[in-house]
């Protein structure tokens, strides 16, 4: 239990009134979540101002408020005012939770493609060693066997906080994190302490946010900066860097840490040799410090191959020995949504992939090419209110890779769905084979069946996007929409 005056030791230039003596039993940003006790932190964002919600806030049994705009409290409200909320809330809530990040070996995974696999490698690995493993990213959240939903890659400050306490109290050694470029931007990792940090790779994504590419990047190499700092607590650290990315050497700059690279090229000191690669499982070689390990994964892809050597990398430097490594990735199965396979006795594969960016999707797309033996359908679109220059890239894509192309709709949220697919369109047009066929179909239920029910046998349906979401996101509504139950369906009507 913290009070007041506890919370305003940690916050730098702080302006206080009213008692300090008062304990403070929870922090939240969000009004609806306030209850006894609460330090109320109101933040101001671009369609909601938390200032606007003080008086319900303390309506609900907050005891103080933390802001950046004069607000009316009644007498016996602690009002801490600084210069700005979010960065008070960066320094006052991992304080708060007794700085968690700080005591589990915390292994972060960034890169545009790849995180989630990567992380769940990771941790089946230190599983079969017997660690309690706790994992946080784009599906869900895992403490120990049990999962929790989770809406953001990486959630922001107060939650991420409140989960990584969670798994210290419940015991957890080992903290696997997808950790996004917003993260590393806004600040939403503070107070977390990283001890190895794994980069998969870097392409087109999130320029809406970060504007331009190099923000982007400069976003990412935060964690290895952060990893390479001095006077840390711990002081066993380490860096997984994917060589053969184009980005590889750029990340390695702003990294000063203990190094391990990887890729398939012949230059990493991690490397996977002698691929082979079947429509459902891949076997190869790795190769490091001098000795060679036969590997046999029940996953298949490139992608998979780079996936898998990030994990050993990272597992490498949490002291597991590669020959426990590659017992464990023996029944190691896909992550929900990753190149998922759809079977129901069909004479064709069908595939869902949460592919949503230009290498994404050609990722998938050429693993396609090396496993079809008849045609490639694909059935794909773009999220609305997010990158829209990468629209008519995935449309060229596509219709490099497919002989028929389904363009429809992702969530399209904000924006209207038609304008989505003919930017999208518009790019399959102009790399449109003589020999391939595409059809736009607004309603992405009709385009999934439509797909299947032109599918012959040999062919392979991918159905890109969306993976292992259950949801569609509207202008006006999110409805349950999840592309394996569709495609199921559609497979059972034929």
């Amino acid at each position: 239990m913290k009070t007041v005056q506890d919370i305003i030791d940690v916050i730098k230039e702080v302006t206080v009134t009213g008692p300090t003596d008062v304990a403070v039993s929870h922090i939240t940003a969000d009004s609806r979540d306030v209850k006894a006790g609460s330090l109320f932190i109101c933040l101001t964002g671009a369609h909601v101002n938390g200032h606007d919600y003080v008086a319900k806030a303390i309506e609900a049994g907050a005891v103080a408020v933390l802001v950046s705009q004069p607000v009316a409290v009644p007498a016996g409200i602690a009002v801490l005012t600084v210069a700005d909320t979010r960065v008070a809330m960066q320094q006052c809530v991992p304080f708060f939770y007794d700085y968690p990040g700080c005591k589990m070996r915390m292994i972060g995974v960034t890169g545009t493609n790849g995180k989630t696999t990567t992380t769940h490698i990771i941790g089946h690995i230190l599983r079969a060693q017997g660690h309690k493993v706790g994992i946080i990213g784009t599906v869900h959240v895992m403490i120990g066997d049990k999962t929790y939903p989770i809406h953001n890659t990486t959630p922001d400050v107060v939650d991420l906080q409140h989960i990584l306490a969670r798994m210290v109290e419940a015991g957890v050694t080992h903290c696997i994190m997808e950790v996004s470029s917003h993260a590393l931007a806004l600040g939403r990792v503070a107070g977390v302490e990283y001890d190895t940090a794994v980069f998969t790779n870097l392409t087109q994504d999130h320029l809406d946010f970060h504007k331009t590419f190099e923000n982007y990047l400069a976003a990412k190499c935060k964690l290895f900066e952060q990893v390479s700092a001095p006077n840390q607590h711990k002081t066993k650290k380490g860096a997984v860097i994917n060589i053969d990315d184009p980005y590889g050497a750029r990340v390695e700059a702003k990294n000063s840490a203990p190094l391990i690279t990887y890729g398939t090229k012949g230059v990493g000191t991690l490397e996977g040799e002698h691929l082979t690669i079947t429509s459902k499982t891949s076997a190869y070689d790795v190769v490091y410090e001098g000795k060679q390990y036969p590997i046999h994964m029940r996953i298949t892809g490139l992608f998979n191959v780079y996936n898998t050597l990030a994990a050993i990398g990272a597992c490498l430097f949490e002291g597991v020995p590669m020959e426990a490594i590659i017992k464990a990735l023996s029944d190691f199965t896909a992550v929900p949504g990753r190149f998922e396979l759809i079977e129901e006795g069909q004479p064709f594969a069908v595939v869902v992939d949460y592919a949503h960016t230009p290498d994404g999707l050609e990722n998938i797309l050429e693993t396609a090419k090396k496993i079809v033996d008849n045609h490639i359908l694909v059935v794909f679109g773009c999220g609305g209110d997010r990158d829209a220059t990468k629209r008519p890239i995935m449309g060229r894509i596509a219709a490099k890779y497919g002989d028929k192309i389904f363009v429809t709709s992702d969530n399209p949220r904000t924006e209207d769905p038609n304008q989505i697919v003919a930017q999208v369109a518009a790019g399959v047009k102009e790399a449109l084979r003589t020999d391939s066929s595409y059809e736009v179909l607004v309603d992405r239920r009709t385009a999934i069946h439509e797909a299947i029910k032109q599918a012959q046998p040999g062919d392979v349906v991918i159905i890109a996007g969306k993976g292992h979401e259950d949801y569609q996101i509207l202008k006006d509504k999110t409805i349950h929409f999840d592309d394996r139950e569709v495609a199921r369906e559609a497979l059972k009507e034929r």
